[in-house]
């Protein structure tokens, strides 16, 4: 399915921006905005931010002065349907939803058509409800909500493994001890719920692309065992980590790892990285989370997990879209230019991500100057607008040469950054 933005009134009449996959949309006077109005009194430098995923798109105001506006009434978030207008100023885009895809088209494609509603079965306890499709016949896996709920509280069996017990819940569900029945060894059993109907297509690209990721085999990444559907739950089987994750780690601590712990994770998450990128491969999610470590220090062993599991979660339709989800936490780790450009990341935003989440284990605070607890837009403006607190102001305890070193990973720019993972693993070895 496509999502178009047409232009009806102002200086971009007549324009229209397409989105086949999932993307973002930033309008405003900021010169490096999608839509830019420099001139429009109207318009802040950051005023409004939309989230394509199609069907679903999500309008979030960044907190402008004049406001944004749909069908009439000022918002500070929305999700967008097919017909609803947006007003920012003198400038009114149409939303459209149909089920051309640009990247699949050919000249006898013929016009766009609207999706159409179907009548879907959930797999888990076959309550029918509707949903958009692209065709009557399109096949769509569901899960209603309220079995959503109940599968995060208590995860389903699946087969061939015995579940221990629960690990950790997140925003896609749940990540459970598990015992594979054929070997007996223990395994972490993560299992996704997608928050909407998704098509047989968008399951099968979800599942190439996590063969992509199960293919990358390194002493800092977590392995990758196993992946299937059952019920219409998406479960991964990776190895066991006995240990935590480095925020929980951190918070085990009174908040903040030693200087001597924190570089030893990044340094082997950094490791980790580099042998990602060299296979031409980003993580897209990099956070204290997603670093899982054993051992005892100073013999510590970090590995990274859910390599791009984020991304293609988003981009399969799973879902629908995240800035009304649960990703304030995730959010603040993100450069500027993933937030403009969802699908356009290089490693430089992994880069970024590292500087945040080394900042954030060896002083125990954001490097943005925010609460954990910010709201979505003010999180998303400081990653626009706000420089980063010099680490040094933070931590004073810390060597100069390590500040800088981190401080240089969260350049708003990032031709300013350390342009390769090893790279600023070497600089961090070297200095202390």
């Amino acid at each position: 399915m496509q999502v178009n933005l047409k232009v009806i009134a102002g200086p971009y009449k007549s324009r229209i921006f397409s989105f086949a996959q999932h993307d973002s949309f930033l309008i405003g006077r900021n010169p490096e905005a999608h839509l830019c109005l420099p001139d429009d009194r109207y318009f802040s430098r950051n005023h409004c931010l939309l989230e394509m995923n199609p069907p679903h798109s999500f309008l979030r105001d960044l907190g402008s002065t004049n406001g944004t506006f749909v069908n009439g009434q000022r918002v500070r978030d929305a999700y967008l349907n097919n017909g609803d207008r947006i007003q920012c100023g003198e400038t009114i885009l149409v939303v459209e939803v149909t089920t051309r895809d640009l990247s699949e088209t050919t000249q006898d494609s013929g016009l766009p058509t609207r999706p159409v509603l179907v009548m879907v079965e959930c797999l888990n306890c076959g309550r029918r409800e509707q949903a958009q499709a692209s065709a009557p016949d399109e096949h769509l896996t569901f899960l209603c909500e309220d079995c959503r709920i109940e599968l995060k509280r208590s995860p389903q069996a699946i087969p061939g493994y015995d579940m221990v017990k629960l690990l950790g819940r997140g925003g896609m569900g749940t990540v459970m001890l598990g015992r594979e029945q054929r070997t007996g060894r223990a395994v972490a059993i993560k299992t996704l719920l997608p928050e909407f109907a998704v098509s047989d297509k968008a399951m099968r690209r979800f599942m190439r692309e996590i063969d992509v990721a199960a293919a990358l085999k390194h002493k800092n990444i977590v392995e990758f065992i196993d992946r299937g559907t059952h019920n219409g739950v998406v479960y991964l089987v990776t190895e066991f980590i006995d240990g935590a994750d480095a925020c929980k780690l951190a918070e085990s601590q009174g908040g903040r790892l030693t200087y001597e712990d924190g570089i030893s994770i990044i340094a082997q998450a950094l490791d980790a990285l580099s042998f990602a990128h060299a296979q031409g491969y980003i993580h897209r999610d990099f956070k204290d989370q997603n670093i899982l470590v054993a051992g005892q220090s100073p013999n510590l062993l970090a590995k990274l997990t859910d390599f791009g599991l984020a991304k293609s979660f988003t981009h399969s339709g799973m879902s629908g879209v995240t800035m009304a989800g649960e990703m304030a936490g995730t959010l603040a780790y993100m450069p500027p230019e993933q937030l403009r450009n969802f699908r356009d990341v290089r490693p430089q935003s992994d880069i970024y991500a590292v500087g945040m989440t080394a900042y954030s284990l060896l002083t125990g605070s954001l490097a943005l100057d925010l609460s954990k607890n910010s709201s979505v837009n003010d999180t998303i403006r400081a990653i626009f607008e706000q420089p980063p607190v010099p680490l040094r102001q933070r931590a004073p305890h810390i060597p100069q040469p390590v500040c800088e070193i981190i401080d240089r990973a969260l350049a708003k720019d990032p031709a300013q950054r350390w342009q390769t993972a090893g790279a600023m693993r070497n600089a961090l070895l070297h200095s202390i």
